[in-house]
């Protein structure tokens, strides 16, 4: 076991019971009631209690020691910089297709960590593969019921998950099995690449872990993602239109199967599907709650619904926008341009930007860089102000490329405006309309 580290704070919460005490960011917590945390899940279940000793490192040196009374399970208002303190377990396995091996050099950082870490699957709801957990990591996780936790199963026969690992694996299912027998919950994922683990094994993958629900809670079926960095690299075929409308149907298929049989549909479809095959997108209600939001499974249902809730935007100024995206989502966002404009008082324009940096193929809107957008915006009529998806922006460190929105605003000659939903451009809109009524 790695020994852990002092566990950095980042921000104290205002009028918090660590503020109270002079706990500031930059600060360590060292010990929790005498024991050294191995990450925040221990750090929260050692602090529940009704009073709590702290070791603390001062950010400029010395160490003191804090006792803080309190009503029992009340948060301390303490936030770290990181959630794991001994260090992000790292994946041992070599998939042919993974995502961070397929990256350029002089991205941000954090985007090189190859975690496979069920601390970060069950805090942040991160992918994991299960292979690199011990006896002593299940029963952790069997005693504190950390549930759900988020499975890439990709394939349940052994022949097949070796090719899409890279190695022989540990028996997925197994230790699925034995996890769900002590109340453990998933939400899975099957990233398809062709010719290996679709068809018959997509079949027989989802009739695997149907098998063990109610513990499995979903299963996502996500089209492998492709860079045009993939130098050296096993060949893997890209999902196509025609793949993608096979997928649909093998998802359609097994959720009629799994509504009659166990009264969920328990398999969705990512959006990329939908939109690279032009099928229409599912109702809200086909998505049952949005489990597997985060894994792009849902989210262009929920844009498509709130570009239909917005009201018509009547400004007391004219104003020129222009809506950034990428290619995948380019009529998505024409949707929403078009609501934007319709009350006369808004002139709408977007601009779609290809991904230069990771590939045509990469066409999704939260992996688009600073720079590409700055060079599409080249042939497009900005305007005063810059709509770009919350999701290419990580806080603190900009697009994937280290560019940031000031960056960005400056070459453009616009202000540019997160956006995550369209109600969130229609508000900033309004926003900015009220402070130019009042100057």
């Amino acid at each position: 076991m790695r020994r852990p580290r002092p566990a950095v704070v980042a921000q104290v919460l205002p009028g918090s019971k660590a503020e109270s005490a002079g706990i500031g960011p930059g600060d360590r917590i060292v010990r929790v009631n005498g024991r050294a945390p191995r990450d925040y899940i221990d750090y929260r279940y050692l602090a529940a209690e009704p009073q709590v000793s702290l070791t603390v490192q001062a950010a400029r040196g010395g160490l003191r020691r804090i006792t803080i009374a309190k009503p029992i399970d009340e948060d301390l208002g303490i936030r770290f910089a990181e959630d794991v303190f001994d260090g992000v377990r790292r994946c041992r396995n070599e998939c042919p297709f993974c995502f961070v091996d397929q990256l350029p050099r002089g991205l941000r950082q954090a985007l090189y960590v190859r975690d496979d870490d069920y601390r970060l699957s069950f805090l942040h709801g991160n992918f994991i593969t299960l292979t690199n957990l011990t006896a002593a990591d299940e029963e952790r996780i069997a005693r504190l019921h950390l549930s759900p936790l988020y499975v890439s199963v990709h394939a349940t026969e052994p022949e097949v998950r070796q090719r899409m690992f890279g190695r022989p694996t540990p028996d997925v299912l197994a230790a699925m099995a034995r996890l769900a027998a002590r109340g453990i919950e998933f939400h899975t994922q099957i990233v398809v690449c062709p010719r290996v683990n679709d068809g018959a094994h997509l079949d027989r993958t989802i009739a695997d872990l149907a098998a063990l629900h109610p513990a499995v809670r979903s299963i996502g079926v996500v089209p492998v993602g492709l860079t045009r960095h993939r130098h050296g690299r096993p060949r893997v075929v890209p999902v196509g239109p025609e793949m993608a409308r096979e997928l649909i149907d093998a998802v359609r298929r097994w959720q009629r199967a799994c509504l009659r049989r166990l009264g969920t549909r328990l398999v969705f479809a990512a959006d990329e599907l939908y939109l690279l095959a032009r099928e229409p997108v599912p109702g809200r209600a086909a998505y049952e709650g949005f489990p597997q939001l985060a894994n792009g499974i849902g989210c262009a249902r929920l844009f498509i619904d709130g570009v239909n809730r917005l009201r018509p935007l009547r400004l007391s100024r004219a104003a020129r926008v222009t809506l950034v995206t990428g290619e995948m989502a380019a009529g998505l966002v024409g949707r929403l341009a078009n609501r934007l404009a319709a009350a006369g008082s808004v002139q709408a324009e977007v601009c779609v930007v290809p991904n230069r940096l990771l590939g045509r193929s990469v066409t999704t809107a939260g992996l688009l860089a600073g720079k590409d957008i700055a060079r599409a915006l080249r042939r497009c009529d900005v305007g005063e102000v810059l709509i770009v998806p919350a999701t290419a922006i990580r806080e603190g460190e900009g697009f994937l490329d280290g560019m940031t929105p000031e960056d960005l605003s400056r070459l453009a000659g616009a202000q540019v405006v997160a956006a995550a939903t369209p109600a969130e451009a229609a508000a900033a809109l309004r926003r900015r309309d009220r402070v130019r009524a009042r100057t």
